[in-house]
Protein backbone atom coordinates (compact mmCIF):
# COMPACT_ATOMS: atom_id res chain seq x y z
CA UNK A 1 0.00 0.00 0.00
CA UNK A 2 2.91 2.39 0.60
CA UNK A 3 4.79 1.70 -2.25
CA UNK A 4 1.32 2.11 -4.51
CA UNK A 5 0.83 5.74 -2.41
CA UNK A 6 4.44 6.29 -2.88
CA UNK A 7 4.43 6.01 -7.12
CA UNK A 8 0.90 7.60 -7.33
CA UNK A 9 2.51 11.05 -5.51
CA UNK A 10 5.95 10.46 -7.55
CA UNK A 11 3.94 9.92 -10.82
CA UNK A 12 1.76 13.22 -9.68
CA UNK A 13 4.83 15.26 -9.03
CA UNK A 14 6.37 14.02 -12.33
CA UNK A 15 3.31 15.27 -14.41
CA UNK A 16 3.04 18.79 -12.76
CA UNK A 17 6.97 19.38 -13.41
CA UNK A 18 6.63 18.43 -17.18
CA UNK A 19 3.47 20.32 -17.39
CA UNK A 20 5.19 23.79 -16.17
CA UNK A 21 5.80 25.99 -19.72
CA UNK A 22 10.02 26.41 -20.58
CA UNK A 23 11.32 29.92 -21.51
CA UNK A 24 11.47 27.86 -25.10
CA UNK A 25 7.87 27.55 -25.58
CA UNK A 26 6.74 30.76 -24.41
CA UNK A 27 6.14 33.30 -27.32
CA UNK A 28 5.88 36.83 -27.45
CA UNK A 29 3.55 38.27 -29.89
CA UNK A 30 5.01 40.56 -32.23
CA UNK A 31 5.64 44.29 -31.50
CA UNK A 32 2.49 46.16 -33.12
CA UNK A 33 2.99 48.92 -35.37
CA UNK A 34 3.70 52.97 -34.00
CA UNK A 35 -0.09 54.73 -34.18
CA UNK A 36 -0.46 57.94 -34.08
CA UNK A 37 -2.27 59.53 -31.90
CA UNK A 38 -4.42 61.86 -32.00
CA UNK A 39 -2.94 65.06 -30.20
CA UNK A 40 -5.92 66.46 -29.92
CA UNK A 41 -7.41 63.83 -27.58
CA UNK A 42 -4.93 65.16 -24.74
CA UNK A 43 -6.39 67.11 -21.91
CA UNK A 44 -4.52 69.90 -22.27
CA UNK A 45 -4.95 70.45 -25.99
CA UNK A 46 -6.28 73.81 -26.02
CA UNK A 47 -3.42 75.64 -23.63
CA UNK A 48 -1.16 73.78 -25.45
CA UNK A 49 -1.75 74.62 -28.75
CA UNK A 50 -1.53 78.18 -27.79
CA UNK A 51 1.82 77.67 -25.98
CA UNK A 52 3.96 75.44 -28.40
CA UNK A 53 3.94 74.51 -32.09
CA UNK A 54 2.61 71.11 -32.41
CA UNK A 55 3.27 70.87 -36.04
CA UNK A 56 3.75 67.22 -37.18
CA UNK A 57 4.28 66.13 -33.54
CA UNK A 58 3.65 62.31 -32.79
CA UNK A 59 2.95 60.57 -29.32
CA UNK A 60 4.09 57.28 -30.14
CA UNK A 61 6.59 55.81 -32.28
CA UNK A 62 8.64 52.50 -33.38
CA UNK A 63 11.36 53.72 -31.19
CA UNK A 64 10.91 56.08 -28.63
CA UNK A 65 13.19 58.82 -28.09
CA UNK A 66 16.13 58.20 -25.87
CA UNK A 67 17.88 60.06 -23.39
CA UNK A 68 22.13 59.49 -23.28
CA UNK A 69 22.47 57.79 -20.08
CA UNK A 70 18.62 56.02 -19.87
CA UNK A 71 15.32 57.33 -18.19
CA UNK A 72 16.91 57.19 -14.85
CA UNK A 73 19.16 59.55 -15.17
CA UNK A 74 16.54 61.91 -16.72
CA UNK A 75 14.69 61.59 -14.08
CA UNK A 76 17.80 62.35 -11.99
CA UNK A 77 19.06 65.36 -13.60
CA UNK A 78 15.70 67.23 -13.77
CA UNK A 79 15.23 66.07 -9.50
CA UNK A 80 18.37 67.97 -9.32
CA UNK A 81 17.45 71.35 -11.29
CA UNK A 82 14.19 71.04 -10.53
CA UNK A 83 13.62 74.33 -8.00
CA UNK A 84 11.94 73.20 -4.35
CA UNK A 85 8.40 74.73 -4.35
CA UNK A 86 7.21 76.13 -1.12
CA UNK A 87 3.04 75.16 -1.79
CA UNK A 88 0.06 76.41 0.46
CA UNK A 89 -2.29 73.67 -0.86
CA UNK A 90 -1.83 70.18 0.09
CA UNK A 91 -1.29 68.78 -3.13
CA UNK A 92 -0.02 70.14 -6.67
CA UNK A 93 -0.42 68.58 -9.85
CA UNK A 94 1.88 69.59 -13.09
CA UNK A 95 2.19 68.36 -16.37
CA UNK A 96 5.45 68.85 -18.53
CA UNK A 97 5.19 68.28 -21.97
CA UNK A 98 8.39 69.05 -24.32
CA UNK A 99 9.19 68.47 -27.98
CA UNK A 100 11.78 66.15 -29.20
CA UNK A 101 12.94 67.65 -32.67
CA UNK A 102 14.07 65.19 -35.68
CA UNK A 103 17.60 66.27 -34.45
CA UNK A 104 17.21 64.99 -31.02
CA UNK A 105 17.51 68.26 -29.34
CA UNK A 106 14.39 69.37 -26.80
CA UNK A 107 12.28 72.50 -27.86
CA UNK A 108 8.53 74.04 -27.11
CA UNK A 109 8.68 73.05 -23.11
CA UNK A 110 5.21 73.49 -21.73
CA UNK A 111 3.94 72.79 -17.71
CA UNK A 112 0.39 72.93 -16.79
CA UNK A 113 -0.37 73.20 -13.48
CA UNK A 114 -2.66 74.12 -10.67
CA UNK A 115 0.25 76.36 -9.17
CA UNK A 116 2.63 78.40 -11.59
CA UNK A 117 5.52 78.72 -9.78
CA UNK A 118 5.56 74.76 -10.08
CA UNK A 119 5.09 75.17 -13.60
CA UNK A 120 8.14 77.78 -14.51
CA UNK A 121 10.11 75.48 -12.09
CA UNK A 122 9.32 72.49 -13.82
CA UNK A 123 10.24 74.48 -17.07
CA UNK A 124 13.38 76.10 -15.64
CA UNK A 125 14.58 72.47 -15.29
CA UNK A 126 13.64 71.05 -18.53
CA UNK A 127 15.79 74.02 -19.90
CA UNK A 128 18.79 73.68 -18.34
CA UNK A 129 19.24 70.04 -19.78
CA UNK A 130 20.24 71.25 -23.04
CA UNK A 131 21.71 67.72 -24.56
CA UNK A 132 20.85 65.90 -27.68
CA UNK A 133 18.54 62.91 -27.43
CA UNK A 134 18.32 60.24 -29.50
CA UNK A 135 15.23 60.94 -31.79
CA UNK A 136 12.45 59.14 -31.99
CA UNK A 137 11.46 57.05 -35.27
CA UNK A 138 8.83 56.22 -37.42
CA UNK A 139 9.82 54.01 -40.36
CA UNK A 140 13.44 54.43 -39.01
CA UNK A 141 12.85 58.22 -40.13
CA UNK A 142 13.26 60.92 -37.44
CA UNK A 143 9.92 62.58 -35.73
CA UNK A 144 9.08 65.17 -33.89
CA UNK A 145 7.51 63.63 -30.96
CA UNK A 146 5.88 65.25 -27.95
CA UNK A 147 6.91 63.64 -24.73
CA UNK A 148 4.96 64.25 -21.36
CA UNK A 149 5.27 63.21 -17.85
CA UNK A 150 3.52 64.33 -15.04
CA UNK A 151 4.80 65.59 -11.73
CA UNK A 152 3.37 66.10 -8.06
CA UNK A 153 4.25 67.49 -4.95
CA UNK A 154 2.51 66.41 -1.64
CA UNK A 155 2.76 68.02 1.40
CA UNK A 156 2.23 66.60 4.14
Amino acid sequence: MKKRILLLITLCMVSFAFAQETPETKTTPAPAPATIINVESLPHYVELKKRINLTGVVMTADKEPEFPGGMALFRRKFAENMEVIYAKGKKIDTRVYFIVEKNGYINNIAAISNNKDHAKAAEAALKKMLVRWKPALVADKPVRYLYSFPLSLQKY
